[in-house]
Order: structure tokens, then C-alpha cells, then sequence
């Protein structure tokens, strides 16, 4: 099992805020996880941080965002001297990171590791943390009601790339991203019983989740910004956890606008 986190805010913060400085952050997730329910052991396999970024004003023009920016290893991040470095550095108001724990037949590699990106529509960020039941052959229908085009531009010959594509396929047809998960989540457990579907997907102003069979909490800051993550990254009481078979949305508040995080089952 991987472990994810998302947030959103009014106010930047560094990456190292969330993902390195924590008692509980992603970093010490990715080899001390609280919860992988029978998934492994360690999450070291790869890892990676999504972060939108902001132009800086020019030419009389405002600023505005842009992005996002991606950095994805197949290494643990631990070991990533330069990422623990570059966290410190870095400031947004959104990311989506992911640390990973592979699968046994699927592979370890770069494209492997979420977050994914899709540079269409503002640049969504989309990780999954779980595993779908009798990969491959259980998803052969669902994969075939991709575009070709999209089965042969697949991130990495793993369940959750297919998952992404599926997402994608449905934003691209119009549906609410709540609606591209929850429809995702429900096909896929109807192909593939048993199956364990934490979807995230961030598009730097909203965060929306699911929570199947596997842990998923959010803690909204005094701030407005909301955070949301296979674990908390600290033992604050303001964590809020998901309810299994759950899907949460969530947008940062802001002074004298209360942020706006809704949990409805699925």
C-alpha cells in the first residue's frame, strides 16, 4: 500500500512543511507507516510531489497560477539528499505527494510513481493508494472502454495509471471530478471485488478523495487550508478521519470564509 497527502490553501507553505518537518510526515511514512493493512512494510519504491506555482508578475500583467510542477524518483525518499533540500526551499498554496509501495508484478519506475499529471484543464494531480483485485485480466473490460490512443499513452503498465486513464476518460466527457472518482470507484469494485480505491485528485483549488478499505483523514488549519492524508502527520486531535466507503471534497477557506470539506458515502 502507498500513502498520499493532498492540501490546499490561502497561504503558501513549503513543501518540507508537509512532507519532511512533521512528527508524522510523508518522509517518515514512507518507512514507518501506521497503517498498511496487510499491503508491506515500507513504502520504498518510489515517491513524488506535485506543487502548483505562481507566476511572478511582468510586464504589468497579474500574477496567476500555472503549473503544475512534478518531481517524481524511483528511490525511497529518504534517500533523496537533494528532494530534503530543494522541500525546504519550495512554497504553494497545493500539492499532491505520494510515497509507494509497488505491487508485486507491476513495475518499479519513475512513470510508476504518482503523483500523474494532466497538463489539460488546469493540470490535475492524481495518485491512488490501494491495489485492484486480479490485475490485469479483472480491468480487461473497463481498459477497453479507452480510446486506444489512451491505452497506449499509459504512465506505466500498472492499475493505478489504468485508473488515471479511467478518471481522465470521464473528466474529458464532462463529468464533476467527484462524480469521474465515484463513477471509477464503482465500476472498478463491480470488476474487481475486494479491490482497495484511495483516489486523490487535486486540481489546485479543490481536493477530492475517496477512502476504500484503507485509512484517509483531513485536518482543516486555522488558516482555512485544508490537508488530507492517508495518515495523520502529527497526533494534533484536529485530524478528522474518513469513513470507509466515503468520498470527501474539500476547498481552503479563507479570513471570514470557512473552508468547505463535505464527507458523503459513495
Amino acid at each position: 500500500m502507498c500513502r498520499h497527502l493532498a492540501h490546499v490553501g490561502p497561504t503558501p507553505v513549503t513543501l518540507a512543511s508537509l512532507l519532511t518537518e512533521p512528527s508524522h510526515a510523508l518522509l517518515v511514512q514512507s518507512y514507518a507507516p501506521a497503517d498498511m493493512r496487510g499491503g508491506g512494510t515500507v513504502n520504498a519504491d518510489g515517491f513524488g510531489v506535485g506543487w502548483y506555482v505562481s507566476d511572478l508578475p511582468s510586464h504589468g500583467s497579474k500574477d496567476r497560477s500555472r503549473g503544475p510542477a512534478l518531481y517524481r524518483r524511483d528511490d525511497p525518499m529518504w534517500t533523496d539528499a537533494s528532494f530534503l533540500d530543494l522541500a525546504r526551499a519550495v512554497e504553494t498554496t497545493a500539492l499532491v505527494a505520494a510515497v509507494r509501495s509497488a505491487t508485486v508484478g507491476m513495475p518499479v519506475s519513475t512513470a510508476a510513481c504518482a503523483p500523474f499529471r494532466d497538463s489539460a484543464d488546469g493540470g490535475r494531480l492524481f495518485s491512488h493508494n490501494g491495489v485492484v483485485r486480479g490485475w490485469p485480466h479483472s480491468m480487461a473490460d473497463l481498459a477497453g472502454t479507452l480510446a486506444p490512443v489512451d491505452l497506449l499513452t499509459l504512465d506505466a503498465a500498472t492499475d493505478s495509471a489504468l485508473l488515471w486513464a479511467l478518471v481522465r476518460a470521464r473528466l474529458a466527457a464532462g463529468k464533476d471530478p467527484a462524480d469521474a472518482l465515484a463513477g471509477v470507484v464503482a465500476d472498478t469494485l463491480a470488476a474487481a471485488p475486494g479491490s482497495r480505491l484511495n483516489l486523490l485528485l487535486g486540481d489546485g483549488e479543490q481536493i477530492v478523495a475517496t477512502a476504500v478499505d484503507h485509512a484517509l483523514s483531513y485536518r482543516v488549519r486555522p488558516d482555512g487550508a485544508v490537508t488530507v492524508a492517508s495518515e495523520p502527520l502529527d497526533d494534533d486531535a484536529a485530524w478528522v478521519p474518513v469513513p470507509d466507503g466515503s468520498l470527501l471534497v474539500a476547498r481552503a477557506g479563507a479570513p471570514h470564509v470557512p473552508p468547505a470539506v463535505t464527507v458523503t458515502a459513495l
